[in-house]
């Protein structure tokens, strides 16, 4: 089922296990699935980001979107072309219909006639 929630990242839990108030600062290593602390004593230390590597997380609206991003462009491509085709048939009618006299006449008359 597709939750679209925030992912929580294992690495941040398990370096607080580890060294508590000590951490002066963290960030992630997504390339590597890493999350990399810097400590109060100038040390390194990093935490894998997966509990175990076949777990499946819940996906991101950002996963989706990266994963998804050639079929989101070819379904805004085709509506496109089909807007574009219905405003060119929409305007070859209404050209067509302007071309009659009693068409034109019967279009300005019809306001007239409707309440």
């Amino acid at each position: 089922m597709l939750t679209l929630q925030r992912r929580q990242l294992v690495g941040h839990d398990i370096l607080l296990a580890r060294h508590g108030n000590h951490i002066c600062s963290m960030r992630v290593d997504r390339v590597n699935g890493r999350v990399i602390a810097l400590l109060d004593d100038g040390t390194l230390d990093s935490a894998p980001n997966l509990i175990s590597p076949g777990l499946r997380l819940p996906e991101t609206l950002e996963s989706v979107l990266r994963s998804d991003w050639k079929f989101f462009a070819a379904v805004s491509g085709v509506a496109l072309v089909l807007g574009g085709l219905m405003l060119a048939i929409s305007a070859a009618l209404a050209g067509a219909l302007a071309r009659s006299p009693e068409m034109v006449e019967m279009v300005t008359a019809y306001s007239a006639y409707r309440y």
